[in-house]
């Protein structure tokens, strides 16, 4: 059954760590129903009937006397028939897994075309990863089983910063070789103005931006922006950082802090997963959509500048000609 007016559209939740996707939507979705038919209870219809009955009052003639009543239609009632909403179906956006937390945008209705529509758009995503120096694991986390263990002394916050860079730069070459549009073109300058470059369709993860945060080892905190990603390929960075560093290192934690437009000052709490409150997270996301722009995919301009040196010619050169 179709969910009501009031509930359909996009929202996003806040997922806490351990718990999986598919219990937080089915929460949702149980809130959901409760709410709905609560809030709009269906009369139960009545229909007329005669009614038969005998007087016992004194001087009355004896025998049967017909009536008709408005009686209530007992087929008809949701102690019988159930709710009037018995099914609400929530989609998920871009998933988190098991172990990693953060925001976490859900659809309601036909909200979920809306969904659909906003993940073809080339939108990035915010990450805070935990991580630390030390170990290294088969599965890239703190939990999984300890293949090596290494020193860390020797690692500053300059080499990590200059591993950071190298990487980052490594993904700007493969934004440029996913992308169908040339580098070197007016059309690929005004693209990047629009924040409209990018990989066409599905692509290998991109990341966008890479920096450290915090530095106190063994432990360090990274800041990711990613387009395509997964927790794993992230966790994976991690590893890949500590080997790039002479020594190993596991993320212990992955927190998504921004997914598209959706940040977390945005996302519901688990204490706030009511119907009245995925109702008025609609509300606002629909009412500030009108005023923003969708946050597409962004291009720094060290892209361009590697691109050569012909797309700034161009922009120049137009930029003398109009003057």
């Amino acid at each position: 059954m179709r969910a009501c007016a009031n509930t359909q559209g996009v929202f996003c939740v806040y997922k806490p760590a351990d718990v999986h996707w598919k219990l937080v939507r089915d929460t949702i979705e149980t809130n959901l129903l409760k709410g709905v038919n609560a809030t709009h209870p269906q009369p139960v219809p009545r229909e007329v009937r005669f009614l038969v009955s005998s007087s016992d009052e004194p001087g009355a003639a004896k025998g049967l006397r017909v009536s008709p009543a408005a009686v209530p239609v007992l087929s008809k009632h949701p102690l019988v028939t159930g709710p009037e909403f018995q099914q609400i179906k929530v989609g998920v956006g871009h998933r988190l897994d098991t172990s990693s937390s953060g925001v976490l945008v859900l659809a309601v209705g036909n909200g979920n075309k809306t969904l659909n529509d906003l993940y073809n758009t080339r939108i990035t995503r915010d990450y805070t990863l935990e991580c630390e120096f030390g170990m290294a694991t088969h599965d890239f986390s703190h939990t999984g089983r300890v293949l090596e263990r290494s020193t860390y002394d020797h690692i500053s916050e300059d080499k990590l910063e200059r591993v950071t860079a190298m990487l980052e730069g490594a993904n700007q070459k493969a934004l440029r070789m996913y992308s169908t549009v040339d580098m070197g073109s007016q059309e690929a300058y005004e693209m990047a103005a629009k924040g409209l470059l990018g990989p066409d369709g599905k692509s290998a993860p991109i990341l966008t931006g890479l920096r450290c945060i915090h530095f106190q080892p063994p432990k360090f905190t990274l800041e990711v922006q990613c387009l395509n990603e997964t927790q794993k390929y992230l966790r994976k960075v991690v590893h890949e950082i500590g080997l790039e560093l002479r020594s190993t290192a596991v993320c212990k934690g992955v927190r998504r802090t921004r997914d598209g437009l959706f940040t977390l000052q945005d996302a519901l709490t688990r204490h706030h997963w009511s119907a009245a409150d995925v109702m008025e997270a609609i509300y606002k996301y629909h009412s500030s959509k009108r005023n923003q722009k969708k946050i597409l995919f962004p291009i720094r301009e060290s892209t361009l500048e590697t691109s050569g040196s012909r797309l700034t010619g161009t922009h120049q050169n137009k930029d003398a000609a109009a003057g």
